[in-house]
């Protein structure tokens, strides 16, 4: 929903009649006026004025950084402990735990306002929590995490690796795992969090400007509206049992197995307390495909505790069993049998090369194999699938067209100067190797520092 495409001249939202899109251009404005001055870090704000005050400026900025700190370990649904803000002049943690702080101008930047990109890195957690308080999500919206597969091999960076990569610097973990739910922060705890988004906001332009320049910028658009999605959010205790693994296809089982999860978490919603305290997957599994016949065999239950052969919640849970009917058909989960297409032993071998030939093509195109395709897919392509994510628009270009090749015989690995290349059969000249077609950006300010240092030796 947010393009980032790489058309010239500037970084803008085009808006439609259905909705807005975000438009990454060369000569994004930042470059032309790169901070001189060294941010203002504010003190906690406590207060609903002082926090009217900071969003209100904030809202004038062509982007903010943004991270929270929460708990979740005894709760159902996470407890938000600290806001983190910043742009490229001004920085600071916000207490929504304050007494009488009002949090309206602070969300109503996050999920109100278009002009203003927010950005996280790895923000699923931070995206989540603000859903649960306004049933929106962030938006427009950008990962730095999701970012750095298009143009690294890195899959899920760490927010100190990738300090430490763009700007040199070793970010202090001492306060990783404080508790920010015990009141008074301390100073540490504040400098600790605020460090979370006045990085960020170093490091995003530079990263902006080398998505442009490799042309890489498109490639994230699903990753991106995927997060911003609030289907992926939504709290449905008829949808719980999706997320549980069950091996085979039988309704009966399938139709406990929802039931339970269902109820499940409306005991977790109703106690406010992890949905793993009111039982387990495997537990919950295990009830759905060898259901007791009565409450007393529940205490044979392996996970279950004792008490609940004869226990409230014991017979809440028999009550739900006895109630259950079979998943219906229209709910049932798809056949992973690759659309019919078996894939046997030979094909096997042949999903092993695809396989080579991806990491040989994110090694060298420096892309996280991740954002191309994954494991399945190659496997159904390997099986005589094309109907694939992979055989269409940029990855059909990138890897795609290649993959295929192999697949029918067209292209072969070899061995050149000491590196696995790919031959296209009956060329000539033999040994060609893919085509980069992101190019290869030089050195400079846009770089991580750790290839700066290398490209000076």
């Amino acid at each position: 929903m947010r393009g980032l495409t790489g058309e010239p001249h500037g970084f803008v939202k085009l808006c439609g009649t259905a909705s807005c899109n975000w438009v990454i251009m060369p000569e994004w404005r930042y470059s032309a006026r790169i901070k001189k001055n060294a941010m203002k870090i504010h003190d906690l704000i406590t207060t609903t004025e002082a926090l009217e005050d900071l969003c209100a400026r904030l809202a004038k900025s062509e982007f903010v950084t943004v991270d929270t700190e929460f708990m979740r370990e005894n709760t159902f649904w996470p407890e938000l402990c600290l806001v983190q803000i910043a742009n490229e002049h001004e920085a600071a943690a916000i207490d929504p735990m304050a007494e009488g702080i009002d949090l309206t101008a602070l969300l109503d930047l996050m999920c109100d306002n278009e002009d203003v990109l927010k950005v996280f890195h790895a923000g699923g957690q931070d995206v989540e929590i603000i859903y649960n308080l306004t049933g929106k999500t962030p938006h427009p919206i950008f990962d730095t995490q999701i970012a750095m597969m298009a143009i690294s091999q890195s899959e899920q960076i760490g927010y100190a690796n990738m300090v430490e990569s763009w700007l040199g610097i070793t970010v202090d973990k001492g306060a990783r795992f404080t508790d920010w739910g015990r009141r008074p922060l301390t100073d540490r705890q504040i400098e600790y969090a605020i460090g979370d988004v006045t990085y960020l906001s170093d490091i995003f332009p530079k990263m902006l400007r080398k998505l442009i320049k490799t042309g890489r910028g498109a490639w994230l658009n699903a990753e991106m509206e995927k997060l911003a999605d609030p289907a992926n959010y939504a709290n449905d205790g008829d949808k719980a049992w999706m997320r549980i693994r069950q091996a085979g296809r039988n309704p009966q089982v399938l139709g406990r197995l929802k039931a339970i999860a269902a109820w499940r978490e409306s005991e977790a919603k109703h106690k406010n307390i992890p949905r793993g305290r009111i039982m387990r997957d495997e537990t919950l599994a295990d009830v759905a495909g060898h259901p007791p016949k009565k409450q007393a065999d529940l205490a044979k239950v392996r996970g279950l505790s004792n008490s609940w052969k004869d226990n409230d919640i014991g017979k809440r849970l028999m009550n739900v069993l006895e109630n259950a009917g079979p998943l219906p058909k229209d709910e049932m989960p798809e056949k992973t049998s690759r659309n019919g297409a078996p894939l046997g032993k030979e094909g096997a071998l042949v999903a092993d090369l695809l396989k080579l030939l991806l990491k040989i093509r994110c090694r060298e195109i420096d892309v996280a194999s991740r954002l191309l395709t994954k494991s399945d897919e190659l496997e159904a392509l390997a099986a005589g699938v094309r109907n694939l994510p992979i055989l269409q628009g940029w990855r059909y270009e990138v890897f795609g067209k290649e993959a295929l090749e192999l697949v029918e015989g067209r292209m072969a690995f070899t061995v050149k100067d000491g590196k696995m290349v790919m031959t296209h059969l009956g060329d000539v000249t033999g040994g060609d190797t893919l085509d980069d077609p992101g190019g290869e950006p030089q050195a400079g300010d846009d770089e991580p520092a750790a290839a700066q240092t290398a490209a000076a030796e």
